[in-house]
């Protein structure tokens, strides 16, 4: 019985990890949707705009990639 909830522990907890891998990689892929539309704002001549977005933006994917990357190699 215990090995059976051992087992059941570590699928829920492998479950749960993959979930939150999966949210890591829909909101770095919206961050990274995010930088390319505040790019694209130059295009349109509104170079002179700069309000630390993009910077935060940067920062932000970067945090979400490290996560993601420990999560990768983390076994389970």
């Amino acid at each position: 019985m215990a090995v059976f909830l051992l087992i059941w522990e570590s699928n829920l907890e492998a479950e749960m990890n993959y979930a939150y891998l999966r949210r890591l990689y829909a909101r770095r892929a919206e961050l990274e949707a995010k930088l390319e539309l505040h790019d694209a704002r130059y295009c349109f001549g509104e170079e002179e705009v700069d309000d630390g977005t993009q910077n935060d933006l940067k920062q932000r994917l970067e945090e979400i990639s490290k996560e993601i990357a420990a999560l990768e190699r983390s076994p389970g």
